[in-house]
C-alpha cells in the first residue's frame, strides 16, 4: 500500500489543511473575544471546573508569552519560515510524503493566524494602561486557560499555538522514524524495504 500523494493533489492538500488550520484560529479567537471582551472585561468562562478557561489575553511575544515586546521581530520570522515552508512543499519529495505536507499545513495555519493578529488586522485597540489607552493592539489574541492548581498554570493559548506544536510535533516523529518507512511509497507493492 502506498502512501504517495502526487504533485497537485499534495499541493491540494497542503493548501487545504493550511486554510482550515488558519480559519478555525481566527474563528476561535472572534468568537471567544467577541464573547469576553479584552482581558480583564469579563470573568472567564469556566468549560472543566478548576482545569479548563476560556479568558482572552495579548501575548506581544511568541508561542506561550516567549519574547514578550518583540513582536515584530516574530513577525519578520513568521514571514520567513512561510517562504521556507513554501520551498520545501514546493519539492516533489516533499509533496510525496502525506504526514510531511500535513506538519508543514499545520505550522503554516498556526503561523498565518498569529501573523493576522501580530500585523493588528482584528483592529483592537489597547483598553489599559493608561499609556497605551486607543493604541493599534499588535499582540496575539490567546483564550485557552488550562490550569492545575498546584501543578502548573499553562500559559494562556490559542489554537494556532497548538497547530504549531502538533506540526513540529509530527515532523520531530516523522525524524526519529527509520527512513525505509517514510519512503514506503518508493517501494513496489509487496516488496518490503532494505534494512
Amino acid at each position: 500500500m502506498t502512501t504517495s500523494i502526487s504533485g497537485k493533489s499534495g499541493w491540494v492538500v497542503f493548501t487545504v489543511v493550511a486554510i482550515l488550520a488558519a480559519i478555525a484560529d481566527l474563528g476561535t479567537k472572534w468568537y471567544v473575544f467577541d464573547r469576553l471582551g479584552m482581558p480583564g472585561e469579563k470573568r472567564p468562562i469556566d468549560l472543566i471546573p478548576n482545569m479548563l478557561w476560556l479568558e482572552t489575553n495579548l501575548n506581544e511575544g511568541a508561542l506561550f508569552g516567549i519574547g514578550q515586546g518583540f513582536g515584530m521581530v516574530f513577525a519578520v520570522v513568521s514571514c520567513v519560515a512561510i517562504v521556507g515552508i513554501l520551498f520545501m512543499v514546493a519539492q516533489a519529495s516533499t509533496r510525496r510524503q502525506h504526514w510531511i505536507l500535513i506538519a508543514f499545513a499545520l505550522v503554516s495555519g498556526g503561523i498565518v493566524g498569529n501573523l493576522y493578529d501580530r500585523l493588528g488586522f482584528p483592529g483592537l485597540r489597547w483598553n489599559a494602561p493608561d499609556e497605551r489607552m486607543g493604541r493599534p493592539v499588535l499582540a496575539v489574541r490567546d483564550w485557552i486557560h488550562f490550569r492545575l492548581e498546584g501543578v502548573i498554570d499553562w500559559p494562556i493559548f490559542n489554537l494556532a499555538d497548538s497547530w504549531l506544536v502538533i506540526g513540529a510535533g509530527i515532523l520531530l516523529l516523522l525524524s526519529v522514524v527509520s527512513r525505509p518507512a517514510l519512503d514506503c511509497d518508493t517501494q513496489p507493492e509487496g516488496d518490503s524495504p532494505l534494512p
